[in-house]
């Protein structure tokens, strides 16, 4: 879906922003940019769109280069969301959703149903929210609303730069939870920067680190990122509790459960699924101070998860990096 092929960019006093950079973005997926302050993923990510010129290389979108695209119909044709989240504050939310819509020639009733449907997805009633002005939500809306507008052109591609970064870290679990479902339902080509690693795992089907000078680092799924770092500064960026997070992006496999055989509903305590993440059933026996918790696939149990079970799982997610 998006091809970069040896992208680079330098400016006139001769700083290398990004180099050589070689990325691809299969149609459907979320990757995610990751690094510190300066590496180049911000660049990169307005590249795509032509927000910046790159200096050398090639940019795909569908197998068209982007420096053939007229620049304001390209931008028009992406989704772009920014921390700054950008709303006209003199506009009432519908008419911020409907914007692009209308730039693309929608009528205004239709628009406004696409608006409003938009509202809906992201988890804001229009009928409460829709007339409201921007300054009269919380952050948290405010960035729900800067979502829906990004989306009401119906774009294949969604790029998203730092879109969490200006909430509370309550709101921002919610938000990120709220984009992942949208993701799973819509199936939209995203490419997301952030600074936070944990960001990056939990968010991405695959994640791409820079370093300094625009180089890309490593580029893999999160699971491979966290059990084989490629170098010292991929490994000191994802962090010493790196083996922590890998609870997040590890999920259950029913060949580590135990049997029922003998075990009591009053044992089990608390029950996940068998979609969850070790993170959340570790998180489960904790919460209720049991050494199991159930497994379930709907109402029908498969197993129980026992400590010894997540520390098999995470041995064997080693294995499959």
């Amino acid at each position: 879906m998006i091809r970069l092929t040896g992208v680079g960019k330098t400016y006139p006093d001769g700083t290398v922003a990004v180099h050589e950079l070689d990325l691809d973005v299969a149609r459907g997926e979320m990757v995610v940019l990751v690094g510190p302050s300066g590496c180049g993923k911000s660049t990169t990510l307005k590249m795509i769109n032509r927000l910046i010129e790159p200096t050398t290389g090639r940019i795909e979108i569908d197998g068209q280069d982007v420096t053939d695209a007229d620049p304001v119909k390209l931008r028009r044709d992406i989704g772009y969301v920014i921390q700054q989240i950008g709303l006209f504050p003199h506009q009432r939310i519908t008419a911020n959703v409907m914007t692009v819509p209308l730039l693309h020639g929608e009528s205004k009733s239709t628009a406004r149903q696409r608006a409003e449907e938009l509202l809906d997805v992201v988890g804001l009633d229009p009928a409460t929210y829709g007339d409201r002005y921007p300054h009269q939500l919380s952050g948290g809306q405010r960035q729900r609303v800067g979502v829906a507008r990004a989306l009401a052109a119906n774009p294949p591609v969604l790029l998203m730069d730092e879109p969490f970064g200006a909430v509370d870290p309550v709101v921002r679990v919610k938000l990120q939870d709220e984009f992942l479902r949208l993701q799973r339902d819509l199936g939209k080509t995203v490419v997301m920067v952030t600074h936070d690693i944990d960001e990056a795992v939990r968010m991405g089907d695959r994640v791409a680190v820079f370093a300094a000078g625009g180089r890309l680092a490593q580029f893999g799924t999160p699971a491979e990122l966290l059990a084989r770092p490629a170098d010292d500064f991929v490994e000191d960026f994802v962090g010493a509790t790196r083996g922590l997070r890998r609870l997040t992006v590890t999920a259950i496999d029913p060949a580590h459960l135990e049997p029922m055989d003998g075990v009591t509903a009053g044992e089990l305590g608390a029950t996940v699924s068998v979609d969850a993440s070790l993170e959340e059933a570790l998180a489960a026996m904790l919460r209720e101070d049991k050494a199991m918790v159930g497994v379930r696939r709907g109402a029908e149990f498969v197993g129980v998860l026992t400590p010894a079970g997540v520390h098999r799982a995470l041995r064997a997610s080693l294995r499959d990096a």
